[in-house]
């Protein structure tokens, strides 16, 4: 048989495009594929606003602080049914006590079609009343799904639901992992992370905190670890450096790398002041991860991947490994992120940039934002804030401030955003936007 390579060669240049155009729609997870906000290839539009860049926006069931997530043509949302949207602190509520609803919740999944934002599938996991109160500012269904691109994993802590759905909405399995009282009634907020085929949970609460690892295909417990901490709302993040491939927590005052393989211990930092909200930055060399509350400012540290052992934290002592801190400057609620040599620290309507090398600071100058609590993402030479009112500042990369856009869209956003090669996605109070030129 005559074999024609020209035509091979067509078909294998063929299959390596839709291949990679299909990897591009890739958003599996909280922050995206490395679950740190960084994008491989800038592909969004910088420039948008309400008649600008918005390819479609539709109204979603329910309210939810999670992200969306992306896998091929499907967008995955959660949301919680029959429950009080969230309130901004910038609203002049009087009242923001803990509250929880007096019926019962739907603690609902939607599946969108990401080119025209059409709804595909829909599926209410549970109906049910929520036994703890949440803030008056949080949600029932504050953490981000996940997929490993042939399963979507959803997880209601409130109820303490862990669920793995076919991408057409079958149900595959389930786990009940208990439900928890948190930290002055704030509610819960860590999201799910995949990982080497198992999916992972941080559950730190007020009462048996632990972090557990499933079997993605079967949803058989892998392993699972008792923590001495209480509530803390960090996402765990699976950080692959130079040296190997951990799983990093962020509990309540301390910082544990687990192998995501046997859930043994590879080390601690303790004598880190407080729970934390925001999840860690990482790169190759470094993970970066800190805290700040409403009315302190926590540290901010720099762990290189040689690290080991079990360490405590002490103000300008030297520990092996760790590469550098900083008193008073760990983020709040938005993740920060690391790109191009540089950190990028939110907090408090201020922007610090520090040299990833050695905690140099760069600059630190305040911006024209509301609070944040969506996470920043970044690619190319760009970094993105989006604060609650839905303005966003595009900032150039390097050791200087430089603003190359501002965006706006009248709506309220605390979820972070989520990325599908050239279509941003981004959650407002109803409605969920797709940013596409």
């Amino acid at each position: 048989m005559k074999l024609n390579y020209s035509a091979l060669i067509l078909s294998a240049i063929l299959f390596v495009a839709v291949g990679g155009n299909s990897f591009a729609q890739e958003w599996p997870q909280f922050r995206g594929p490395e679950g740190n906000g960084v994008l491989e290839k800038l592909e969004h539009p910088e420039v948008w606003g309400s008649d600008k860049n918005i390819a479609w926006s539709v109204e979603v069931p329910g309210g939810g602080l999670s992200s969306p997530i992306v896998t091929g043509d499907r967008i995955i949302l959660t949301s919680a049914v029959g429950a009080n949207p969230p309130v901004s602190f910038m609203e002049g509520v009087r009242d923001m006590r803990p509250k929880k609803p007096n019926k019962a919740v739907k603690f609902h999944v939607t599946c969108l079609k990401l080119d025209d934002g059409s709804k595909l599938w829909e599926k209410t996991i549970v109906e049910k009343q929520p036994e703890f109160p949440i803030h008056s500012s949080n949600s029932y269904a504050t953490e981000s799904p996940a997929t490993d691109g042939k399963h979507v994993f959803v997880y209601f802590a409130a109820i303490g639901t862990v669920a793995a759905l076919d991408l057409d909405g079958n149900e595959i399995w389930r786990q009940e992992i208990g439900a928890f009282p948190t930290g002055n009634g704030f509610g819960t907020g860590s999201s799910l992370t995949m990982g080497d085929g198992n999916v992972f949970i941080q559950c730190d609460n007020d009462q048996s905190s632990f972090v557990v690892a499933f079997d993605a295909a079967t949803g058989k417990e892998v392993w699972r670890k008792q923590r001495s901490g209480r509530t803390s709302w960090s996402t765990p993040l699976i950080w692959k450096n130079k040296n190997r491939t951990e799983l990093i927590t962020c509990g309540s005052g301390f910082v544990t790398s687990y192998d995501p393989k046997s859930g043994d211990e590879l080390w601690t930092m303790t004598g880190i002041s407080s729970a934390f909200s925001a999840s860690p930055a990482a790169d190759d060399e470094r993970i970066y991860f800190g805290n700040s509350g409403p009315r302190s400012s926590g540290p901010l540290l720099a762990i290189g991947y040689n690290m080991s052992g079990k360490n405590q934290f002490v103000p300008d002592a030297s520990i092996d490994n760790l590469d550098w801190s900083k008193m008073q400057a760990g983020p709040g609620m938005a993740s920060p992120v690391s790109i191009g040599g540089y950190l990028y620290i939110p907090g408090r309507g201020i922007l610090t940039c520090y040299s990833a090398e050695d905690g140099a600071v760069a600059y630190k100058e305040r911006l024209k934002l509301q609070s944040m609590a969506a996470s920043l993402w970044a690619g190319g030479d760009r970094v993105f804030l989006m604060d609650e009112k839905g303005k966003t500042l595009v900032v150039e990369v390097g050791p200087e401030l430089k603003i190359a856009a501002t965006n706006e869209i009248n709506d309220h956003f605390w979820s972070t955003p989520a990325v599908a090669g050239k279509s941003l996605l981004l959650r407002g109070l109803k409605k969920l936007y797709c940013i596409r030129e």
